[in-house]
Formats: C-alpha cells, sequence, structure tokens
C-alpha cells in the first residue's frame, strides 16, 4: 500500500513535534475529512426518549406520476436538510508579522440528531476551536456550543438554540450492516466552493477496518465501516445513510494517493457513537470499560496450535492484577474469540466492545485455551475509576498510550511493569507494533522498551518529543532499546 495516504481533511495547520517526526505508521498518513454544557431532558413523546437519541423510523420508496424513483431520492429528501455546514475558527500556528495572533478558520459537516439542537460530528473537526459556527439548509447561522468531545472515538457533541424547525437523522444499527449494502454520504465537500450537502452513492466495502494511522491524533478506538461512497474535503463528521434513511456512520477519513476521493473513505460506526453520546451530554466526555488485559493479534501458528477453524479472536499476553479480567478468570495465553455474545474479529473490534461497555452487570465471554472452549463471565468497571482507586489519581497519565512509527507506546511506570509482571526499568514502554509499520519493518517488536532516541536517553513519553525536537527533520530515527528477552540492542527506524 506503498504511496496511499489516509487522509483528514483539516486544513493544514503546523502540527505537534511528534506530529512533526512522523508521529504515524510509515504505510499511511491519516487526513480527516475536514477543511481547513448540561443535559436537557427529552421530549418523552419523542422517539428515543430515554437516551434523547432519535431511533430509527421506516421510509417507503417513492412512486410518483406512475413512474418508479430511485430508492435514494426519498431517503435524501427526508433527511438532507438535517445535514449542516461546522465552521470551527483557531488561533493558527503561523506567525504573521502584522498582527500578534493569527487565527484560521476549518469547516467540516455534521448532522442534527435531535430536534432541540444537537450536532454530532468528529473531533477533529471542531478540536481546538475558540469559535464554532453550524450552517443550516435554509441559511440559519448558529453560533454553536462544544458540548462534549471525546479524541479517542473522533467523536463530538455541538448544541446551537435553533429558530426554525429542525429535521433529524435517526441512528441506525451499525452491527446489522452487510458488505455490499448501500451506502449514502452526505456532506459539504470543498466548502470555499459553495458544494454543501452534497450527495454521493456506493456501497458497504467492509466493516472492522482497524489500524488506521492519523499520526498522534490517531483513535484508540477503531471499528470503521469501508465505504466506497465518494468522501472528500469538508465530508468529516457528515452521515453515512442506508436505504432507510437510517445514520450507520459518521465520515471521518479516506484513503488516497492524491488527497481526493478514489472510493476509499471510512466512517465511525453509529453503534460507537450511540453508547458514548449520552456521556458527551451529560458529563461532556466519555466513560469507559475496562477489562484489564494486553492483547495482541492472533498469528496462524496460534490458531493452528488451538485448534481453530478460523483466525479470529485476540491473544492475552498479560492480565492486569486485580482486574476484571483477572477476578473473571481468564489467563495469559487465552485466545478471547467472544465478548458479549459478538464475535471478537481483531484487536479493533475488542478494544470497541470493552469501552463502550456499561458494566453494572456480567458480561459472557468465550475464550480458547489448550484448544477447548472455555465459558467466563466478567464484570466491567470505569477505566479511570479503577486506575484512581488502584493506584492513585496521578497513574492515569502512566496508562496513556499513544501511537508514533506506528508503535503504540507509554510511559513504563511501577504500576505497568508490576500490571505486566516484568522488572521495572527507565524507558517507554512498547505494548503494540502495527502490522507494515516503520517499526514493523525496523523489527522492533512488542515487550521493547525504548531507552534512548538518537543520543538522548528517554525515561518518558515527553522526553520522547524533546529527543524528536533535538534531531530534527530526519529519514532515520535511532533507537536503544531493551528487547524482550533482555538484551539491549540498537534499532534504526527510517519513516
Amino acid at each position: 500500500m506503498t504511496g496511499e495516504n489516509i487522509t483528514r481533511d483539516k486544513s493544514p495547520k503546523t502540527g505537534s513535534k511528534l506530529a512533526a517526526a512522523g508521529f504515524s505508521a510509515a504505510v499511511f498518513t491519516v487526513i480527516g475529512i475536514l477543511i481547513a454544557p448540561s443535559f436537557q431532558t427529552p421530549n418523552p413523546e419523542r422517539p428515543g426518549a430515554t437516551t434523547g437519541i432519535i431511533e430509527a423510523v421506516d421510509y417507503p420508496l417513492v412512486e410518483r406520476d406512475g413512474q418508479y424513483e430511485s430508492p435514494f431520492v426519498s431517503v435524501v429528501e427526508t433527511v438532507q436538510d438535517a445535514v449542516v455546514n461546522v465552521s470551527a475558527r483557531s488561533k493558527s500556528d503561523r506567525v504573521v508579522w502584522w498582527q500578534r495572533e493569527n487565527y484560521s478558520t476549518s469547516n467540516g459537516s455534521g448532522f442534527f440528531f435531535r430536534d432541540d439542537g444537537y450536532v454530532l460530528t468528529n473531533n477533529h473537526v471542531v478540536q481546538n476551536a475558540e469559535d464554532l459556527w453550524v450552517h443550516t439548509s435554509s441559511g440559519y447561522r448558529y453560533e454553536a456550543t462544544l458540548v462534549g468531545a471525546d479524541p479517542q472515538t473522533d467523536l463530538a457533541v455541538l448544541k446551537v438554540e435553533p429558530e426554525e424547525e429542525i429535521t433529524v437523522i435517526p441512528f441506525g444499527n451499525s452491527d446489522g450492516i452487510k458488505v455490499g449494502d448501500w451506502a449514502i454520504a452526505i456532506g459539504n465537500p470543498f466548502p470555499q466552493q459553495g458544494l454543501d450537502r452534497t450527495v454521493t452513492v456506493g456501497v458497504i466495502s467492509a466493516v472492522g477496518r482497524s489500524n488506521l494511522q492519523f499520526g498522534r491524533e490517531t483513535p484508540d478506538y477503531q471499528s470503521y465501516i469501508q465505504t466506497d461512497a465518494s468522501i472528500n474535503p469538508g465530508n468529516s463528521g457528515g452521515p453515512l445513510l442506508n436505504i432507510r434513511g437510517e445514520c450507520i456512520g459518521v465520515n471521518a477519513a479516506i484513503s488516497s494517493p492524491t488527497g481526493g476521493s478514489v472510493g476509499i473513505g471510512f466512517a465511525i460506526p453509529i453503534n460507537l457513537a450511540r453508547a458514548i453520546v449520552p456521556d458527551l451530554i451529560s458529563a461532556g466526555r466519555a466513560s469507559r470499560g475496562w477489562l484489564g488485559v494486553w492483547f495482541s493479534e492472533v498469528t496462524q501458528r496460534e490458531a493452528r496450535r488451538q485448534g481453530m477453524e478460523k483466525l479470529i479472536g485476540v491473544r492475552v499476553d498479560s492480565v492486569f492484577a486485580d482486574s476484571p479480567a483477572q477476578r473473571a478468570g481468564i489467563q495469559q495465553g487465552d485466545i478471547l474469540v467472544k465478548f458479549d455474545g459478538q464475535t471478537v474479529d481483531n484487536a479493533g473490534r475488542l478494544s470497541v466492545l470493552v469501552s463502550t461497555s456499561k458494566g453494572g452487570a456480567p458480561v459472557p465471554l468465550e475464550v480458547v485455551r489448550d484448544g477447548n472452549s472455555v465459558e467466563l463471565q466478567a464484570m466491567i468497571v470505569d477505566r479511570e475509576q479503577f486506575m484512581a482507586s488502584s493506584a492513585g489519581t496521578e497513574t492515569n497519565d502512566d496508562f496513556n498510550v499513544r501511537v508514533w512509527l506506528g508503535m503504540e507506546i507509554m510511559t513504563f511506570t511501577h504500576e505497568v511493569a508490576n500490571a505486566i509482571g516484568v522488572e521495572h526499568i527507565d524507558g517507554v514502554y512498547i505494548r503494540r507494533v502495527h502490522s507494515g509499520s516503520a517499526a514493523d519493518y525496523a523489527s522492533v517488536a512488542r515487550g521493547t522498551i525504548i531507552l534512548q532516541v538518537g543520543d538522548d536517553p528517554v525515561r518518558t513519553i515527553e522526553d520522547i518529543e524533546e529527543a524528536i525536537d533535538e534531531i530534527g527533520r530526519t529519514n532515520r530515527i535511532p533507537l536503544i532499546v531493551q528487547e524482550p528477552d533482555g538484551t539491549i540492542a540498537r534499532k534504526v527506524v527510517r519513516l
């Protein structure tokens, strides 16, 4: 896939030090599709009154003047007025000599999902914005408030005070879609050209796509819907619809060698949004379910050893002490194949399932152990509450994971060392290496500890950022590491 880019269409801005140093996999760079608060009790007479989310309804096909229309016509006529243009003004990193502060405005899409003015969009559309506006199809321009945002899923909720009747798009069921189903995208590509509410049609090309790289801002929870419905710069945050006019995804990124649509677009599944939107409205942030395992993809060799007919599930590499996983009886080496009745296709899918599980009741699990199927039950807990109670609130940042050169890295603290059962040393722990990434090509393995970047010793993720700044622009990053077997080695990661 060399030469391809996965792109977010945000107006170009100066990136962070980590991003500038290639805080992304070599195979992909990712561009989203963006160019340049209190909880309100929903009306109980409206559908979805318990959550404030408008639930799915049936839209019949239309016959006019004795002729049958395209099935897309009635869908578009019903929902297109719910799609809005989102403008975000933020301070620019660019210094302009004739003024002290320079601002830039970028544009994306969004859509009303409640008739009292709530808009769903991408986090990267509104991130770091000081002013937000929503433009509707009728020409109204509203100042918007950021109600809640979640960088880890790339979703955000805005609120306006509407002065008109609002059209809404109901949430569908993204778990029910199949490859080959129709897909309809509506958004505002190239907003400087006035192409608002452009409609494109295609099919669902794939589901459960993960390991997409967005540099430092890569969402942690990925299970993207892939579609060949044309998605272009400015479409970020717009809805992906099924043939019934229900939103099944939030358009977020494209893969392209040119920056324009080549028929490979990605949308965040609406069921993921459904799980966190109430949190964003009520608390401004998303709560996370937590199981307490380190895991990796299952290899063909491991699947054969376990007598598995299909290559599914994730391998449990280690289990956190006193975690829900340990209490449930999950063991190192288990292959987790089902979570709450749903098949675990890959690591990305498991991350989404666990993070959106709210707990409160036992969750059934299925693992393969020594060639046998074992059924277990786990009580999922809130991740931040567990970390705060077990290790103190100050350690929450120690479990912060970032992606760099295709490696998921984290500060290697005593708590992390104890949790995975290894001896602690100062450094940065690599918990995962994405297949096909720059780090993978350099033969960097998961479980490796980075000790030095260039000539600078590193103890934290922040030290890596400073070391990269010292190195400057380069196409090769030298590392001194301790490999999983304890040997010290030198690795060179080429960008």
